[in-house]
Protein backbone atom coordinates (compact mmCIF):
# COMPACT_ATOMS: atom_id res chain seq x y z
CA UNK A 1 0.00 0.00 0.00
CA UNK A 2 2.82 2.38 0.87
CA UNK A 3 4.43 1.63 -2.50
CA UNK A 4 1.14 2.47 -4.31
CA UNK A 5 0.87 5.81 -2.50
CA UNK A 6 4.51 6.57 -3.32
CA UNK A 7 3.86 5.81 -7.02
CA UNK A 8 0.76 8.03 -7.08
CA UNK A 9 2.72 10.88 -5.46
CA UNK A 10 5.50 10.45 -8.01
CA UNK A 11 3.01 10.54 -10.92
CA UNK A 12 1.33 13.68 -9.49
CA UNK A 13 4.71 15.36 -9.06
CA UNK A 14 5.72 14.57 -12.63
CA UNK A 15 2.40 15.79 -14.05
CA UNK A 16 2.47 19.05 -12.08
CA UNK A 17 6.12 19.68 -12.89
CA UNK A 18 5.53 19.12 -16.60
CA UNK A 19 2.34 21.19 -16.70
CA UNK A 20 2.40 23.95 -19.29
CA UNK A 21 3.26 27.41 -18.00
CA UNK A 22 -0.10 28.61 -19.36
CA UNK A 23 -1.74 26.81 -16.43
CA UNK A 24 0.04 29.11 -14.02
CA UNK A 25 -0.15 32.35 -16.01
CA UNK A 26 -1.97 33.63 -19.04
CA UNK A 27 0.13 35.62 -21.48
CA UNK A 28 -0.93 36.98 -24.84
CA UNK A 29 2.44 36.59 -26.49
CA UNK A 30 1.97 40.09 -27.93
CA UNK A 31 4.93 42.48 -27.82
CA UNK A 32 5.61 44.58 -24.74
CA UNK A 33 5.25 47.46 -24.43
CA UNK A 34 2.21 48.15 -26.65
CA UNK A 35 -0.56 50.72 -26.78
CA UNK A 36 -4.22 49.98 -26.04
CA UNK A 37 -7.08 52.07 -24.64
CA UNK A 38 -9.50 51.95 -21.72
CA UNK A 39 -12.74 50.13 -22.56
CA UNK A 40 -14.89 51.64 -19.79
CA UNK A 41 -15.72 54.99 -18.20
CA UNK A 42 -14.61 53.58 -14.86
CA UNK A 43 -11.38 51.61 -14.59
CA UNK A 44 -9.71 50.75 -11.28
CA UNK A 45 -5.94 51.07 -11.30
CA UNK A 46 -4.57 48.71 -8.64
CA UNK A 47 -1.21 48.48 -6.90
CA UNK A 48 -0.87 44.83 -7.92
CA UNK A 49 -2.33 42.21 -10.27
CA UNK A 50 -5.54 41.16 -8.50
CA UNK A 51 -8.63 42.34 -6.64
CA UNK A 52 -6.88 41.80 -3.30
CA UNK A 53 -4.60 44.76 -4.11
CA UNK A 54 -5.84 48.23 -3.19
CA UNK A 55 -7.20 50.64 -5.78
CA UNK A 56 -4.66 53.40 -6.29
CA UNK A 57 -6.56 55.44 -8.88
CA UNK A 58 -9.86 55.36 -10.78
CA UNK A 59 -9.84 56.38 -14.43
CA UNK A 60 -13.11 57.96 -15.54
CA UNK A 61 -12.29 58.41 -19.20
CA UNK A 62 -13.24 55.76 -21.73
CA UNK A 63 -10.87 55.48 -24.74
CA UNK A 64 -7.89 56.98 -22.90
CA UNK A 65 -4.72 55.54 -24.45
CA UNK A 66 -2.48 53.54 -22.13
CA UNK A 67 0.62 51.47 -22.63
CA UNK A 68 0.79 47.84 -21.48
CA UNK A 69 4.22 47.31 -19.94
CA UNK A 70 3.74 43.90 -18.24
CA UNK A 71 1.31 40.97 -18.07
CA UNK A 72 0.41 38.62 -15.23
CA UNK A 73 -2.41 36.13 -15.65
CA UNK A 74 -5.50 38.22 -16.51
CA UNK A 75 -3.98 41.51 -15.34
CA UNK A 76 -2.00 44.06 -17.32
CA UNK A 77 0.39 46.61 -15.89
CA UNK A 78 -0.26 49.89 -17.67
CA UNK A 79 1.30 53.34 -17.89
CA UNK A 80 -0.59 56.49 -18.89
CA UNK A 81 0.69 59.59 -20.69
CA UNK A 82 1.59 61.21 -17.36
CA UNK A 83 3.71 58.25 -16.25
CA UNK A 84 1.24 56.80 -13.73
CA UNK A 85 1.56 53.00 -13.52
CA UNK A 86 -0.61 50.27 -12.07
CA UNK A 87 -2.54 47.08 -12.78
CA UNK A 88 -5.93 46.65 -14.48
CA UNK A 89 -7.94 43.60 -15.50
CA UNK A 90 -7.54 42.81 -19.20
CA UNK A 91 -11.33 42.96 -19.76
CA UNK A 92 -11.14 46.72 -19.14
CA UNK A 93 -8.77 47.28 -22.07
CA UNK A 94 -9.46 47.59 -25.79
CA UNK A 95 -7.13 47.14 -28.76
CA UNK A 96 -8.60 50.32 -30.29
CA UNK A 97 -5.76 52.81 -30.85
CA UNK A 98 -6.33 56.23 -29.37
CA UNK A 99 -4.27 59.39 -28.87
CA UNK A 100 -4.21 62.10 -26.19
CA UNK A 101 -3.06 65.60 -27.11
CA UNK A 102 -0.07 66.76 -25.03
CA UNK A 103 1.62 70.09 -24.41
CA UNK A 104 -0.26 73.13 -25.60
CA UNK A 105 -3.07 73.72 -28.07
CA UNK A 106 -2.29 72.26 -31.52
CA UNK A 107 -3.65 72.64 -35.05
CA UNK A 108 -5.52 69.71 -36.53
CA UNK A 109 -4.57 70.04 -40.20
CA UNK A 110 -6.43 69.08 -43.38
CA UNK A 111 -3.29 67.45 -44.83
CA UNK A 112 -0.04 66.10 -43.37
CA UNK A 113 1.80 69.35 -44.05
CA UNK A 114 2.80 72.34 -41.91
CA UNK A 115 1.23 74.69 -44.49
CA UNK A 116 -2.09 72.81 -44.75
CA UNK A 117 -5.24 74.65 -43.62
CA UNK A 118 -6.55 74.08 -40.09
CA UNK A 119 -9.51 71.81 -39.48
CA UNK A 120 -9.65 72.74 -35.78
CA UNK A 121 -7.61 73.84 -32.80
CA UNK A 122 -7.20 70.99 -30.32
CA UNK A 123 -6.68 71.58 -26.60
CA UNK A 124 -4.32 69.56 -24.39
CA UNK A 125 -5.68 66.32 -22.86
CA UNK A 126 -8.27 65.89 -25.64
CA UNK A 127 -8.60 62.23 -26.69
CA UNK A 128 -9.05 61.15 -30.30
CA UNK A 129 -9.13 57.98 -32.40
CA UNK A 130 -5.81 57.23 -34.08
CA UNK A 131 -6.67 56.32 -37.69
CA UNK A 132 -3.28 55.89 -39.34
CA UNK A 133 0.37 56.78 -39.09
CA UNK A 134 2.27 56.35 -42.33
CA UNK A 135 5.73 54.84 -41.94
CA UNK A 136 8.55 57.38 -41.53
CA UNK A 137 6.18 60.37 -41.64
CA UNK A 138 5.89 63.16 -39.07
CA UNK A 139 2.07 63.24 -39.09
CA UNK A 140 -0.70 60.84 -38.09
CA UNK A 141 -4.37 60.98 -39.07
CA UNK A 142 -6.74 61.27 -36.12
CA UNK A 143 -10.45 61.74 -35.52
CA UNK A 144 -11.50 64.07 -32.73
CA UNK A 145 -15.19 64.89 -32.14
CA UNK A 146 -16.13 63.65 -35.65
CA UNK A 147 -13.45 65.83 -37.27
CA UNK A 148 -10.62 64.12 -39.12
CA UNK A 149 -7.24 65.67 -39.65
CA UNK A 150 -3.50 65.37 -39.13
CA UNK A 151 -1.40 65.94 -36.00
CA UNK A 152 2.36 65.77 -35.68
CA UNK A 153 3.56 62.72 -33.75
CA UNK A 154 5.12 64.89 -31.06
CA UNK A 155 1.79 66.69 -30.43
CA UNK A 156 0.08 63.62 -28.95
CA UNK A 157 0.82 60.46 -26.94
CA UNK A 158 -0.22 57.02 -28.13
CA UNK A 159 2.17 55.96 -30.88
CA UNK A 160 5.80 54.90 -30.87
CA UNK A 161 8.42 56.80 -32.83
CA UNK A 162 8.64 55.24 -36.27
CA UNK A 163 5.60 53.02 -35.68
CA UNK A 164 3.34 52.50 -38.69
CA UNK A 165 -0.42 52.17 -38.25
CA UNK A 166 -2.61 51.41 -41.25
Amino acid sequence: MARLIWCLCLVCTVVLTAAPSSWAAESTGLPLPRFVSLRSDEVNLRTGPGVRYPIDWIYTRRDLPVEIIAEFETYRKIRDWQGTEGWVHMSLLSARRMAVVVGSQHRLRADPDEKAPNVALVDPNVVGHLLNCPHAKDYCRVEIDNLQGWLKRDEFWGVYQGESIE
